[in-house]
Formats: structure tokens, C-alpha cells, sequence
């Protein structure tokens, strides 16, 4: 947040790349609404959801949701070591962010390549690999996201400036963050 001064006080402006990546982040919810709604739409209008014939373990992307949990609460630490103009620990906490990061995609992977359904195999199957696909595209972008965010911060840390772009890569990571919550819950609770 930027301070200007007016003729009798101050006032906060915001980052334009804060401001922007809020925006960006509303239309994905529209996005992810969207995938959300067709899911349960067709769930309501299948006698049988999943189908019988579709068995999923939900052992191994409970242990990824609490990496996925446990990396917002490593970019919330690093958002405030940069803050504290610490670029090492800045650095380190990024890094094992995505760290995490990585480890869930990698658990997703795993995962669709041993389920026995496929994108193709029924409605259930498609909805399941369109929402789990397009929500791991969208740790991947986090994860580039983040990388290409480093140096910026860095930067800013040695310099003084504005830490807006970290601070909406944040915002991103905690929002992918909160997608997968919803589509764990979705996916493997209520099924």
C-alpha cells in the first residue's frame, strides 16, 4: 500500500499489482464456480455418484492438502520476514513453499496415474480430471508465479520499495490454496 499525501492528510492507495491480482482472482472464482456448478449439477442428475465402478483414496491427497495448507502458512512467513527486511529468510521461506508446492503436484500426478477411471471413462471422470487438472495448472502457474517473484522481492527488500508484487503472489497462493479445500471436500468428503 502506497502513501499519498493530500493537502491536509494522507491517504493509502493501493498496489495496482495488489488491486490488479484481486481482480484476476474474482474471475477465477468465476471459473471455479463454474466447474463447481456443472459438478454438482450433474451429480444431482446421476442416480449413482461416482459411479460404482470408481474407487478413490483419499488417504494420499489428505496428506497433499495439509502440504498445500502447511506452503500458505510458509508464504505467510515469508510475506512477513520480507516485511522485516530479511532477504535470507525471505528466500528460504519461498523456497520451501514451493517445495511444498511441488510436492502436491507431483502427488497429483501420482494420483491420475493410478486411478482406474479416466477424463474420458464417464461424467464423473471428466468433471474429476477438469477440476483437479485446471486446479493443478494453477499451482503451477503459483509455482512460476513465485520464482519469477524472488528477485522482484529482493529488490524491494534491499531498496525499500513496495513488496505489492509478493504480496500478490501471495494473495494467488493462498487463493489456489483455498480452491483445493473446497475441491478436496467436494471430491473426496462428500463425493
Amino acid at each position: 500500500m502506497m502513501v499519498v499525501p493530500t493537502a491536509d492528510r494522507v491517504e493509502p492507495v493501493p498496489d495496482r499489482i495488489v488491486f490488479g491480482m484481486v481482480l484476476f482472482l474474482a474471475s477465477e472464482v468465476m471459473f471455479f464456480g463454474a466447474l463447481f456448478g456443472a459438478y454438482f449439477f450433474l451429480r444431482v442428475q446421476t442416480p449413482v455418484w461416482p459411479p460404482r465402478d470408481i474407487t478413490l483414496d483419499a488417504v494420499e491427497p489428505a496428506l497433499a492438502t495439509v502440504l498445500l495448507v502447511a506452503s500458505s502458512g510458509t508464504m505467510v512467513l515469508a510475506e512477513r520476514a520480507a516485511a522485516r527486511g530479511d532477504p535470507r529468510r525471505t528466500t528460504a521461506l519461498i523456497g520451501v513453499t514451493a517445495v511444498l508446492g511441488l510436492l502436491f503436484v507431483a502427488s497429483q500426478i501420482r494420483g491420475w496415474l493410478v486411478d482406474d477411471f479416466g477424463i474420458s471413462t464417464n461424467a464423473y471422470g471428466t468433471m474429476f480430471y477438469a477440476m483437479t487438472g485446471f486446479h493443478a495448472l494453477h499451482v503451477t502457474a503459483g509455482l512460476v508465479l513465485m520464482v519469477s517473484t524472488l528477485p522482484v522481492a529482493l529488490s524491494a527488500i534491499r531498496s525499500g520499495g513496495s513488496l505489492g508484487q509478493l504480496r500478490a503472489t501471495a494473495y494467488y497462493w493462498h487463493f489456489v490454496d483455498v480452491v483445493w479445500v473446497a475441491l478436496f471436500a467436494t471430491l473426496f468428503v462428500l463425493r
